[in-house]
């Protein structure tokens, strides 16, 4: 069984600093390559920053700066973002490093030789904001500017020499592909929509400007930049050091497990990227996942419209772990969500503080208490605390499939049902009433911890730190966590010393 893991985030494009759906997307793929890793898994994931372009070019001499100075600058802030984020990557690429341009080269190179690329002339509809080109019948009017259907983005009308990709020759071959690999594109809302566009016919596609400079050089005719796309998506292999395909990282993680992406850009990543691919003889990468958007109010959040959220100024205010859990409990995966104060600060209270953050308290608090922070001996599991136990064997293979499918949805509220069921087991079976049945005592004690190191290590992925600090009681560590010891109830040690606990979150309180 391959047990090496390969996740992406898209790689962010440094026109503006980041927002809320970087955050998300960043935050998504970390839960998914922490689970990995605590399954056993060698994970490599990767994040970085899309650099090249007609955007950046003109954000640039905006602000009168050299484009790769004012990359440097704000690509830096998505680097910083990373760390603030806690994300485990692996690698951060910049498509503005030396070891990606030779690997576009080299790509665009075999495309050229196999006939797979021509030069002609292109008109049409562009977006720069996008950089994407747009047919007729996705173009509206709308306050005397075109505009996307789709983004909502202003385009304008290009004409100019170009080079394409003979994209047109793969849609039946693109067909075949979806077919014999159903589950390529989740969810299957998105595969349906990549599906019917390119049934209904695709166009060659441009893949260089010569209206702008700042790019990677089409290798034989300088006049050219390469188009941001064949560009862009090809970090994805650069990053493991093609074309050098005999090297370790290349060998050991492509084809990539997992790309992560918004579903705005569904379309490069699923059609153009497995064509390209597919026609310089690469294996494609074996899932592409098209998620939500972070809305703000009722509209997708961009710079244009003013109504981007930061995520820093939600850190410093309610701390990393708690955003962290709340995107990933709130935003049903796989579609649009939004993102409140007020729900937040619920969530923060209810689920955080009051039934994960008191549990753990509460139960370490008595075991100091009548046992000197020592895991009980002589317990005696009875039915009903083996009933709660084995859930998670009983369920154990589901969870792994759910996030194998990239069902967070399932996995979330798993954990917020055995949350509830520890607690109301510990309230029920009152410890505090059985100090004359020291097995008794000793049995519950036992289960309940036995309860929280379970949901510590299946909150770890979402909340690493806080999780963490739970663990620490157990004295597990980060690198000694192990998802499939969930599925065993009888872990602890007895006798073994057990370690006190801070307060894990505080609750926000609200004065009218």
């Amino acid at each position: 069984m391959d047990k090496n893991f390969y996740i992406t985030t898209p790689i962010y494009y440094p026109s503006a600093k980041p927002h809320m759906g970087h955050a998300y997307s960043s935050i998504v793929a970390d839960f998914f390559a922490r689970f990995k890793r605590i399954q056993g898994y060698k994970v490599f994931f990767l994040t970085g920053t899309d650099e090249h372009g007609q955007k950046i070019q003109r954000a640039a001499e905006k602000k009168g700066m050299e484009p790769k100075a004012f990359c440097d600058e704000i690509s830096k802030t998505f680097f910083d973002l990373s760390k603030t984020l806690n994300l485990s990557n692996d690698d951060f690429i910049r498509t503005t490093e030396d070891r990606h341009r030779k690997s576009v080269e080299n790509l665009w190179n075999i495309l050229e030789n196999k006939n797979e690329i021509y030069l002609s002339k292109y008109s049409g509809w562009y977006s720069v904001s996008d950089e994407a080109f747009y047919s007729e019948d996705e173009i509206e009017t709308k306050d005397g500017n075109k505009i996307s259907k789709i983004s909502g983005s202003q385009v304008e009308w290009v004409e100019e020499e170009s080079f394409f990709f003979k994209l047109s020759n793969w849609q039946e071959k693109l067909l075949n592909f979806y077919n014999d690999n159903p589950d390529f594109i989740l969810p299957e809302s998105r595969k349906n929509e990549v599906v019917s566009f390119v049934k209904s016919g695709l166009k060659d596609l441009s893949v260089s400007r010569k209206s702008f400079s700042w790019g990677i050089k089409v290798p034989s005719n300088k006049d050219h930049v390469i188009y941001v796309w064949l560009d862009a998506l090809t970090n994805y292999i650069s990053a493991l050091n093609y074309p050098n395909i005999d090297d370790n990282l290349y060998k050991s993680y492509w084809p990539a497990s997992l790309h992560l992406i918004g579903k705005d850009i569904l379309r490069f990543h699923a059609i153009y990227w497995p064509a390209f691919l597919l026609a310089a003889d690469i294996q494609p990468p074996k899932r592409v996942y098209g998620h939500g958007w972070i809305l703000s109010g009722e509209e997708k959040m961009s710079k244009s419209k003013g109504n981007i959220l930061d995520p820093i100024e939600i850190i410093e205010t309610y701390g990393l772990d708690p955003l962290r859990y709340y995107l990933i409990k709130e935003v049903s995966f796989g579609n649009d969500g939004n993102i409140s104060q007020e729900k937040l600060e619920n969530c923060i209270n209810s689920d955080l503080a009051n039934n994960y953050g008191n549990l753990c308290q509460r139960v370490i608090s008595f075991i100091e208490k009548n046992l000197d922070l020592k895991i009980p001996e002589k317990y005696v599991l009875k039915d009903e605390d083996l009933k709660i136990l084995k859930v998670y064997e009983n369920l154990f293979d589901k969870l792994v499939d759910s996030i194998d499918k990239q069902n967070i949805n399932f996995y979330v509220n798993f954990i917020q049902e055995q949350l509830f069921a520890a607690n109301k087991y510990f309230n029920d079976q009152e410890p505090w009433k059985k100090k004359e049945d020291l097995i008794r005592l000793n049995t519950i004690l036992y289960v309940s911890l036995e309860l929280i190191r379970k949901i510590s290590i299946m909150l770890y992925p979402i909340i690493p730190n806080s999780s963490l600090k739970a663990l620490k009681i157990f004295n597990i560590t980060e690198d000694t966590i192990d998802f499939n010891s969930i599925k065993y109830h009888e872990i602890l040690k007895i006798n073994d010393k057990l370690n006190k606990i801070s307060i894990l979150f505080k609750k926000i309180e609200n004065y009218d």
